[in-house]
């Protein structure tokens, strides 16, 4: 099968695509046939130096996948050949989405939303199981929870503003100003450009930030948090502040969930979640899109074409 792999680390011209050995699933396996790939930050991150990811034999870039199931190992109920599925799976263990053919454990997976092509789906696994399980699992945002989202119209921010509103929360995003008019469609209550203000100036009695940026924008945000405040940081844990008296801050990795893709799926056919794909590339360009993620512009997702 073709796959799209690491030659060394380094930069995005390391990504190339070879023929490797198909897999085939183990007890409790299936196989998918990718139809499109989801690309992620973390995918170029670990592309850049290996970071903290299990690297298999073939290391075998990505995530993010959907596709239609081919083949399922012994003991798989939940599907059948022919089922169309989407997910995550074996995160942080390198699962090599980026090829003709994954194989995942069963529970590692959902159905694909009736209502969204294989590219939309493939946009939504890590990104938005990151906000759900920031959001819900995690800060259980409720009515009435106001909820500041940093990188509003990134991959999980666009996300995170829609799961926060469909759980009834006040939710605020920073994000340039030209994407204002997106973050207003997608259900934020108020917007703030991080260029022309600081955010702590302009907001107070946050209840939960989820930020994806890191760095002085974790610190900052602190400032913001009412008492029983909670700050949920996404880059790494050298990005979680110093705790100060009467709020809370911890950094959060997505874990692969197969109930969690569910409760994802019906935001989607209640119309309540839409993934924003920016570009949709061949498997051929993985390089390109590695290239275009890193330059930190993108609003929403970059997908992958398999088939």
């Amino acid at each position: 099968m073709r796959a799209v792999v690491v030659e060394q680390w380094g930069g995005p011209e390391n990504l190339v695509e070879r023929e490797v050995e198909r897999p085939e699933p183990g007890i409790g396996e299936v196989l998918v046939r990718v139809h499109a790939a989801g690309v992620n930050p973390v995918d170029w991150k670990t592309r850049a130096s290996g970071g903290l990811i299990e690297w298999g034999a073939v290391p075998a870039v990505g995530w993010d996948v959907s596709g239609i199931v081919e083949a399922v190992g012994p003991g798989v109920g939940v599907f059948r050949p022919g089922d169309e599925v989407f997910g995550m799976p074996l995160f942080p263990r390198q699962a090599g989405g980026y090829a003709e053919y994954v194989v995942a454990p069963a529970r590692h997976l959902a159905r694909k939303p009736a209502r969204l092509t294989h590219v939309e789906a493939a946009a939504l696994p890590l990104a938005a199981l990151t906000a759900w399980q920031a959001l819900v699992d995690t800060a259980d945002v409720r009515p009435g929870v106001r909820v500041l989202v940093h990188a509003a119209a990134g991959g999980v921010g666009h996300l995170a503003v829609q799961i926060a509103k469909a759980r009834g929360a006040h939710v605020i995003g920073t994000a340039s100003a030209g994407k204002h008019d997106l973050l207003r469609r997608l259900g934020a209550d108020e917007m703030i450009d991080y260029r022309a203000v600081r955010f702590e100036d302009v907001v107070s009695d946050i209840d939960v930030v989820l930020d994806g940026l890191g760095g002085e924008t974790a610190e900052r945000s602190l400032n913001v948090l009412r008492t029983g405040g909670r700050l949920i940081t996404l880059p790494g844990p050298d990005d979680v502040p110093a705790a100060r008296d009467g709020v809370r801050a911890a950094w959060m990795l997505v874990e692969p969930d197969h109930l969690g893709l569910r409760e994802i799926a019906a935001l989607v056919e209640r119309g309540a979640l839409k993934p924003v794909v920016e570009t949709v590339l061949p498997l051929a360009d993985a390089a390109k899109a590695h290239e275009i993620g890193e330059r930190g512009r993108t609003t929403g997702k970059i997908v992958l074409t398999v088939v």
